[in-house]
Order: structure tokens, then sequence, then C-alpha cells
């Protein structure tokens, strides 16, 4: 009977992934959203929705006939089709990595078209096979060190010797190529078992502001503190009662020497390289500022190339215009930890103490550093930074840290540092566009990350001004608006700059999701947006698949689910949360209500397991079963109880512990209004 519920279990896990897999936003090969071509195609039948213009268009058709098969009709019609497949809405999943060729059906598991069954790629081979193709597009499926050299002509029997061969090295389960365009199904959301509230647990009394979980395989992860303390901390196992071992009297690396900690300042964000267990390559994103640190100076913001004379900005809360610094800076753990920087990836002053933004993190496809960047502060974005293309600020930046840029590239392409700029970047057909730039827009871009099931979706929730809160569907190439939009409606500056570009700006990119200030909390409004995570745990299956996000007062969180999917249209619930009462760490209550004292949400973290972790100024709590808060979930596998889970000796053992640390509270949130304000 045993065997019987894990034969079960692991073809559901199966199933799972496979329709996680094929829910699809529509996107093209080069991160790209997909556009209507200001001229038709004239080769290529995608016409409304399209990935390729007129220009590759005809390059297509070029590459075509020079494959020299126009007198086979057959395999000509399937090769055209093979061709033109790039300008497909959805190329994004019909090629993976440096593919020339997409992903050809040879399954009979069901693939994005409404056929049940597509063998598409046998059909290729029972047409092709024989038919001899010059630069046969084929040929950056093989494998090995020798490629075939150009303009040499060969057949599908001469490098596969069947069908099965052939198919095994072009052809994929899943989401795949059938030979007309993708048409991913477009049906209402189906997501029957709704979250009827989240449950919380409290695993450590410490107040941390980001986390990046070890990819080592083990359960450490780590945290990091404005002030600039990091530690390499050991989390409980989900269901043991355990808490974060954590010792506050030994950072893994201290930056306190290096990061200005005040009131808008401070450690920012940590990331660790895709690679660290073998290179050990630590990342910390920081403000500090010139007047204390030797070398810590960098451009100003403000400068010629933005029409921006730092002489002429005031004082901001003291501070002169560009005094305080946005640094990225690399840091090596290998062989030992060591608080001197490896190299410094980047260096930027700032106009203005507020808006900094600065989250880091990599891509999960592609390796690069993504740098999350405010406006630098003022209200209303007074010099318009947001919209110029010659700035940094109010941008989200791509970098390759991986290679080393020479002196003389960094001046000759005036980087902000050592790092080298992708290849693909929107640069490329906008030559206005400084070469870092990713996406554009942005007001206080606080907290995004990617699906980790569909790394297509990458979600950032973007602090407001006046009205609201919001969180965008960040494609490459994408403007969202700031400073002529927030949210969705029209944003009337009280400053404007002389040249103000914004009246030049077209195809903006609206929210997906979002909430306004009195929606809140009518009389004092909120403070700011906390963007989260899509929630990809199976410890609330009910949870499953909706992006979280919060208020940083921490008295609404919100749960927001794709209708129908596969549209990137989102419907956002309020949904209620509470500590469970055999939480490892007794949870305060706020007087006079059934909410959890979380303080303020600085952050939400993730793990491993994918299980989702709130940084707050009251501590480190985790999302749990939902059962243990008494919220209903059909589909929760176990209910396990508090005495299964032999909680009371580390409960009694922490008591003290727990009630000293609370003690602490109102210290911690003095920190977290400090918090409020650069959010401002």
């Amino acid at each position: 009977m045993a065997l019987h519920y894990l034969i079960i279990f692991f073809s559901l896990s199966l199933l799972q992934n496979f329709i996680c897999s094929a829910l699809s936003l529509p996107l093209c090969r080069d991160s790209r959203a997909p556009f209507t071509p200001k001229s038709p195609l004239v080769f290529c039948s995608y016409t409304q929705s399209s990935c390729c213009n007129s220009t590759q268009d005809s390059e297509i058709r070029k590459q075509f006939e020079s494959l020299n098969v126009s007198s086979h009709d057959s395999c000509a019609s399937l090769l055209k089709s093979i061709l033109c497949s790039q300008c497909d809405p959805f190329s994004a999943e019909l090629f993976t990595g440096r593919r020339q060729v997409p992903i050809l059906c040879n399954s009979t598991v069901p693939s994005q078209s409404n056929q049940s069954t597509n063998n598409f790629c046998t059909t290729v081979w029972d047409s092709c096979q024989n038919v001899p193709i010059k630069n046969s597009p084929f040929s950056s499926l093989l494998q090995g060190p020798v490629p075939l050299s150009a303009n040499t002509t060969t057949n599908l029997t001469s490098i596969w010797p069947s069908s099965s061969d052939f198919c095994a090295i072009a052809g994929g389960p899943s989401v795949c190529f059938n030979g007309v365009k993708a048409t991913f199904n477009i049906t209402t959301n189906n997501k029957t078992n709704i979250p009827k509230g989240m449950c919380l647990e409290k695993i450590g009394n410490e107040s941390f502001i980001d986390m990046a979980a070890h990819n080592n395989g083990s359960n450490m992860a780590f945290f990091a503190n404005q002030k600039g303390q990091i530690w390499l901390a050991t989390i409980p196992e989900m269901g043991s009662g355990g808490l974060l071992q954590v010792d506050e009297s030994n950072p893994y690396l201290d930056l306190t020497d290096q990061v200005h900690f005040d009131t808008a300042t401070g450690l920012m964000s940590i990331a660790i390289h895709p690679n660290f267990t073998q290179n050990g390559r630590f990342f910390a994103s920081f403000n500090c500022d010139k007047t204390d640190t030797p070398g810590c100076a960098g451009r100003c913001a403000c400068n010629s190339d933005v029409n921006c004379d730092p002489s002429k900005l005031e004082r901001d809360n003291e501070a002169q215009p560009c005094q305080y610094q946005a640094v990225v800076a690399e840091y090596n753990m290998v062989p030992s930890v060591s608080t001197r920087e490896t190299r410094r990836i980047l260096t930027m002053g700032l106009p203005y103490t507020g808006h900094h933004g600065g989250q880091i993190l990599f891509g999960p496809n592609d390796g690069y550093l993504y740098f999350m960047m405010g406006d630098g502060g003022g209200d209303g974005d007074p010099q318009n930074f947001s919209q110029n293309k010659r700035s940094l600020l109010g941008k989200i930046m791509r970098l390759d840290i991986d290679n080393v840029p020479s002196q003389e590239d960094i001046t000759r392409l005036a980087l902000w540092g050592n790092y080298s700029i992708p290849r693909d970047n929107p640069y490329t057909h906008d030559i206005d566009l400084l070469p870092e730039i990713w996406a554009s827009g942005l007001r206080n871009p606080w907290r995004c990350s990617f699906d980790s099931k569909r790394s297509s979706y990458f979600f950032c929730g973007d602090i407001g001004q006046n009205e609201y809160e919001e969180v965008n569907l960040i494609t490459k190439d994408g403007n969202y608006g700031w400073r002529l939009y927030e949210g969705s409606g029209i944003f009337s500056p009280q400053q404007t700059s002389e040249e103000d570009t914004s009246k030049n700006v077209s195809n903006l990119i609206f929210p997906v999701m979002g909430y306004r200030h009195h929606d809140v909390n009518k009389n004092e409004g909120s403070a700011s947006i906390t963007g989260g995570y899509v929630y990809r745990s199976n410890t609330d299956p009910c949870m499953y698949g909706s992006y979280l996000y919060a208020d940083l007062y921490a008295t609404a969180m919100w749960a927001g689910d794709e209708t129908p999917e596969d549209s990137a249209n989102f419907t956002s619930r309020n949904i209620p949360f509470t500590c469970a009462s055999d939480s490892p760490i007794p949870c305060n209550i706020v007087p006079g209500s059934s909410l959890p004292a979380l303080g303020y949400i600085f952050s939400f973290g993730q793990d491993k397991n994918k299980d989702v972790y709130l940084l707050t100024s009251s501590g480190v709590y985790r999302i749990v079963e939902p059962s243990r808060c008494n919220y209903a979930c059909a589909i929760e596998k176990t209910k396990t109880s508090p005495s299964q889970r032999s909680i009371s000796s580390h409960l009694s053992a922490n008591m003290f512990k727990g009630s000293y640390k609370n003690l602490t509270f109102v210290l911690v949130s003095t920190v977290g209004l400090i918090f409020i304000s650069f959010n401002y």
C-alpha cells in the first residue's frame, strides 16, 4: 500500500511539474515582449503579434534561400516554419539556451497546442531525411568539438542514423514547436483551492534586511542587516520546532566599516554567485559616505550627460549632493572569509538621500547580475531621471560580472565600474540608451524576484509616492511609466526639469497588481510596498502559484494569481494572516486584533525548498501549513499536531530568551521607522 501511495505521489509531482512548465507568458527569445510590426512581415506569417520586424523577416528569408531546398516542397515548407518560429510570440519557450532551432515536438505528452499528440519531429525526419540541405540549421544541434563548416551540404541521415536519434536531440516532451504558431491554452483560472489565510511561525528574534539561500543544498542561508553585518545561519527543518541558528556575536562578514548606516542608507542587499560553492564569490550592495570612507567616491549620477548640475541641487537631510554613493562590491570567500573587497563592481554618487533601491540578484538562466536602482530621491523625481535614457537612476541594470573589462574598455564605454555589458542588452537596438539598462521608468523598486518555475516572470514591487503601490512584470526594455504615471494614473509633478522627456514616451507598461494607500489605512495611508515571491513550496499547497507581497506596515498582505492563466492578467486578494499557536517562538499580537506584531516587513526571503520567509523588525517568520492556524486547505497532505512536532522542549528552553528579546522591540521598531524614511 505504501508503495502505491509513493507511486501516486511521484506521478502527481511529475504531472505538476509538467503543467507548471507549460504555463508561459508571451515572450521573445531576447526576453522582450512581443509587438505588432510597423511593416507587415512578407516571409513569415506572424503579423498581429510577433518577435520579428521587417528587417529580421528579410534576414530569415535570406537564410531560407541559402538552404537551397526550394525544389523539395514538403521539406521546404517545414524548414520555413522552423526558421520563422523565432518570430513566434512564445519563442522564449520554444528555444532554450543558445539553440538555433526550436524544440521539436516528438512526444505523445500534450504540448502547448490543442492537439493531444504531435510527432512533428518525426514528420520533419520523414520529409527531410534525404534532402541535401546547405547551411543546415540543425548543425547547431551537433555535440562535438568539430562543427560543420560554412556552406556544407548535408542531409539528416548523414549525421543521425534514425529518426529516434535525431529526435532525441532535436525534440522535447513538453513545450515544443509543432509546425504552427504556438497557441498556449488560454483558460480561466481553475485554481479552486484558494488560500483562506497565511499561517506563520516565528523562528528568530533577529531583524534582517535581506536573505540569500546557500546553493550547496544545505539548510543554510546568509542573512544581512542594514548596518552591514552578514551571518551564515542554519534554518530549522519544517515542523521540527527548531529555531534559526545564528551566532550574533560572530558575523560571517562584517562590512560596518564600509557601510554608511543612517536614516536612508545602509546595506541594501546581498547575493551569492551561481557557482558560489566552487568560486566563493559573494556580492553586497550598500551605501557609503565619500567624506568618511577612502575610495568611496564615484561619478555623480547628476552630471552633464543628463543635463544636471549638482551645484544647483539643494542639500538633502544635511547631505551634499552625491555625498552618499551606491556601491556593488565583490568579496571572495575562498580560501578564507575576508572583508577586503575583491572587486568594486559599481560606484555611483546619489543626488539625494532617498530612493536608492539597491537590490541585487542573479538571473536564473543567464547568470547576469541584476541591479535595481531608484530614481535617486526628491519629490516627484524633479530631474526626471527615471525617463532619461542617459541616467541609471530609476532603472534595472543587467551586468556581466564574469568577464572583467580592460581599463581601456571601461574608459571607452564610460562604465561605472568593473563589469561587462551583455551583448543582448536593449542598447543594441536603442543607441540613446545606456548599455547597462535592462528596464526603466521605476520610482524605487523594493524587492524583485524571478518565479522559480517560470523564469520569464520577473516581478518587482515599486514604491509609489502619493496614492499607489505597484507590482510590475519586468521585461527587456520595458518602461514602467514613472514619473509620467503613478500606477495607471497620470502623475503631475510639482517640479519639472528643463528637458522633460516624459512627453515623448510611448509604449508604457502598467502594473499587473498593487494597492492604493487608502485601501490599507484610510487615516494614515500605507508606508510602501515590499515585493515578494511566487510561492512554489509544497508546505501550503493552496498558496502554490500565488505571488505574495505586503505593505511595510505589516497590516496587510496580498496573494495574486494570473487570471486567466498565461495572460499576464493578475487578480490579487487581501489575505488574512496570523501566527501558529505552536510557533517555536511565541508571537506577540497587535492589541485589539488577531494580527501578529510583525513590526515592519522589510523583505521576503526564500530557501532551497522554496519556503517563504518574512524578514521583519520583530524577527524572522516562515510560512507554514495552513492547518496550524486553522485555515482550511482541502489539498493539504498532512496535518500534524503540536505534540507530533515535539516542540515543548524548545518552547521552555527559549521562553526566557524570547521574552528578553521582545524587550528590544521598541528599539527595533525605531530602526523600522528609519527604514520608512528612505522608502518615501
